[in-house]
């Protein structure tokens, strides 16, 4: 796998490394081909209801049997190869998603459909953690590029998945979906290329990570915690838009499934846009500024958003995903540079431990809009932006770089 020699610049750049644009590249790939399968799920939750006669209740409960799957693991698998790095896993977790697609276009029962989310689930957790390691150490000291250009290739599959259901699995049928298991497939032999560059790159370095706190122990907790709470109440907003954006548009609008489709779409595509800017922007101004605005200027368009006619409402979804999304390579980045040598432990709490969060209130929301509808579902979860106001909390730019 050729690489191309890049020498960062600016204040926090590290010197005399270059950034693996092909790893960086190879990583996003596979990282959109995980994120389709993982959206495929919920884009195609309108045809699951249908031919299995769910509740709204049954439909929070297969997002969590995604999200908690990889919440139990993340963390702990970001742990272990903190200490004991497994580059080579990654191939292993794209199999786990290969098994979990196959059983989602084939089951013939409700468990069998939470199966196959938990070997999303399983797929996730695995790759999430090793493979935001090997960005930072392809990144060549551009962490928030690397880690926007990471999260950009799962903005974009998660952009995909509502698309691929509408105009293949709609028309065609559930079986459809195990099509993009060809593409797992790929994404195992891709991965274990990546897996063997990031091996090979581990064992010719010397040097021992630094574990050293830049902050006293009790603020970079108090600053965790903080920088988990917004990821929390950034992730019900997502996992409400994911899991029931499109029954919303369908009883509010009279959609089809298609059209519905169409306007989650739009809300993935912004937020594939704003991870990518996120990175860029934080990498020049530093990544507390894209938190601030990120987490609290999304809040007019929030607010909005249940109040609006047809057209206003796929505006405001491209431009909260756009604003809301910029905020998630700023954190982790933020995060990485409170832990060092944490990597692993880092992608494990904010991929994984948070977005499992998300799901518990999925299936919580999906309760709520049983017992109450929709509308007050998206009429609370418009407030979640106000968290933002904890940022305040969080230590200076300048601090952490001290």
């Amino acid at each position: 796998m050729s690489v191309q020699s890049t020498e960062p610049t600016g204040p926090g750049r590290l010197t005399g490394t270059s950034t693996a644009w092909s790893v960086l590249l190879a990583i996003s790939l596979c990282h959109m081909v995980n994120d389709v399968m993982q959206s495929m799920l919920a884009a195609i939750y309108p045809l699951l209801r249908t031919e299995f006669s769910l509740s709204y209740t049954q439909i929070g409960i297969l997002s969590l049997a995604f999200q908690i799957t990889a919440s139990l693991l993340q963390p702990a698998v970001g742990m272990v190869t903190d200490r004991h790095p497994q580059p080579r896993s990654l191939s292993l977790g794209m199999a786990s998603t290969f098994c979990g697609v196959l059983l989602l276009a084939f089951a013939h029962q409700y468990w069998v459909l939470l199966t196959g989310a938990m070997l999303i689930g399983i797929g996730s957790a695995i790759f999430h953690p090793e493979s935001s390691r090997v960005a930072r150490l392809a990144s060549g000291g551009r962490f928030g590029t690397a880690q926007s250009l990471f999260q950009l290739g799962g903005n974009f599959g998660q952009s995909l998945g509502p698309l691929l259901a509408a105009f293949i699995v709609v028309p065609l049928g559930r079986p459809a979906v195990a099509w993009f298991a060809v593409a797992a497939a790929l994404g195992v032999a891709l991965l274990y290329q990546v897996g063997n560059w990031a091996e090979g790159r581990r064992r010719a370095s010397t040097a021992q990570p630094d574990t050293t706190l830049r902050l006293p122990r009790k603020l970079v907790v108090r600053a965790i915690i903080v920088l988990a709470v917004l990821t929390f109440t950034k992730n019900i907003y997502s996992a409400a838009m994911l899991s029931y954006f499109t029954f919303f548009t369908i009883e509010k609008f009279g959609l089809g499934p298609q059209g519905a489709q169409l306007m989650l779409f739009l809300f993935l595509l912004g937020m594939a846009a704003g991870v990518m800017l996120g990175g860029l922007v934080g990498d020049r101004v530093g990544s507390l500024k894209v938190i601030w605005f990120s987490i609290l200027g999304v809040l007019p368009f929030t607010l909005a958003l249940p109040h609006v006619g047809l057209i206003p409402t796929g505006i405001l979804s491209l431009v909260i995903g756009l604003v809301l999304a910029s905020a998630f390579p700023a954190i982790v980045v933020f995060a990485q540079e409170l832990v060092p040598g944490r990597t692993g432990m880092v992608a494990g709490l904010f991929f994984g431990f948070s977005f499992g969060m998300g799901g518990i209130a999925a299936a919580a929301l999906g309760v709520l809009a049983d017992a109450q509808g929709l509308r007050l579902v998206f009429l609370l979860c418009s407030v979640l932006p106000v968290f933002g106001i904890l940022t305040i909390l969080l230590p200076r730019q300048d601090e952490l770089a001290g």
